[in-house]
């Protein structure tokens, strides 16, 4: 899911009330709920796609639910005393106890990989024991529903607290309606994809529209059909071929879960993912193969 979601759900199971727990709590919260996409730094030294081949991988699995807390928390650890060493720790902070920073940065962080199968994206929850995708195909990355939710929840909650009221209710209640809403589109999106004909199908979760599904199924090995429109116009076994030699093609091929060639103008091809065909933004889930010819299909 996009930070703005994890950022709050960290905020809501602080404002549950865990956030009492010891001192620097929201920041292990806040901050451990975005942790794991530490490995978007990758932009600095991968070109083009090859980010898709790894992103939600090393840094989204089992090794790393254990170590990114372990970081976490020791480095709020060595602030809060740093503070005080030089006096200028907050009066009203509360003391800060290490195994609770440990818990609470643990309990964020697997809040990330909890949320980032939601979606039809894709996530290596074992990696690096195993580099399968798993895919929850349930929430769109970028919810706005939830965000209402949990946003209007975590001011409701903030603002209860400055009035002395019950400030834990409130995001309680959101945490426990966010669960309901994912296992709720979780069970439309197996519906839709049982009621296809063809396995396995794709129910692709949709921005605004949570209730509807775009149907991607397949047509062969080379094609798909995204509600019932075909795209797809060359052989992908030219272009299997050729990621020994182009990482991006490699990269590609290793991300995706619907791929199809389309002819360029000059005949050469040009590689999607059915999950991200988008006429208005083609390019931003596409690698371009000049050398490789379309080889067209029967």
């Amino acid at each position: 899911m996009d930070n703005i979601t994890h950022s709050l759900v960290g905020a809501l199971i602080g404002q549950a009330g865990l956030k009492r727990k010891t001192g620097l709590a929201m920041p292990a919260l806040i901050i451990g709920a975005n942790l794991p996409d530490v490995d978007a730094a990758c932009f600095f030294w991968l070109d083009g796609v090859q980010h898709l081949g790894f992103r939600r991988g090393i840094t989204h699995g089992p090794i790393a639910w254990v170590l990114l807390p372990l970081i976490l928390a020791g480095l709020l650890w060595w602030f809060d005393r740093w503070q005080a060493s030089r006096g200028r720790r907050p009066e009203k902070r509360l003391p800060v106890h290490f195994g609770w920073l440990y818990a609470l940065s643990f309990i964020a962080c697997l809040s990330h990989p909890a949320l980032d199968w939601l979606n039809s994206y894709g996530i290596r929850l074992l990696e690096p024991f195993s580099s399968r995708w798993f895919y929850g195909d349930t929430l769109f990355i970028i919810d706005l529903w939830l965000w209402a939710l949990m946003g209007l929840a975590t001011w409701l909650s903030l603002r209860r607290e400055r009035l002395g009221r019950n400030w834990r209710m409130p995001a309680q209640v959101a945490l426990a309606a966010t669960f309901l809403y994912a296992a709720a589109n979780h069970g439309v999106t197996r519906w839709v994809e049982l009621a296809q004909s063809a396995q396995p199908a794709i129910a692709s979760p949709q921005l605004l529209a949570f209730w509807g599904r775009e149907v991607i199924v397949p047509e062969g090995p080379n094609r798909w059909r995204i509600d019932g429109k075909p795209v797809g116009d060359c052989a992908l076994g030219p272009v299997r071929a050729a990621a020994s030699g182009d990482a991006q093609l490699a990269a590609f091929l290793f991300w995706s879960r619907a791929p199809f060639a389309e002819r360029a103008p000059d005949d050469s091809v040009v590689i999607r993912d059915a999950r991200f065909y988008d006429p208005r933004a083609r390019d931003r889930f596409s690698v371009a193969l000049p050398d490789v010819r379309c080889e067209p299909l029967s």
